[in-house]
């Protein structure tokens, strides 16, 4: 990666970390818990399919047939993005 971008990269790892400490910090003042993120991924029902659908931009990401299925698929797609995001920070 380039030197710039790897800069730009890490100035930005260490803001999100820091804005992740001061919310706790503020929870902590008022004495309530951190709210815990909104999941990503939601599984609705369309028809005769199970819809896979990704919250943050209402996209479709996959199908699946029956109720188990689409849990199995919504809690997969969840510890991948849950992965990813990790090796950013």
């Amino acid at each position: 990666m380039h030197p710039a971008m790897q800069q730009r990269v890490d100035g930005v790892a260490a803001l999100h970390e820091r804005s992740v400490l001061l919310t706790a910090d503020f929870y902590a003042k008022i004495g309530r818990p951190v709210p815990s993120p909104a999941p990503r991924f939601q599984a609705r029902n369309k028809g005769n399919m199970w819809h896979i659908i990704d919250c943050r931009t209402g996209k479709t990401c996959g199908f699946c047939g029956s109720y188990l299925m689409a849990q199995q698929f919504v809690d997969a797609m969840e510890a991948a993005a849950t992965r990813k995001l990790v090796g950013r920070q």
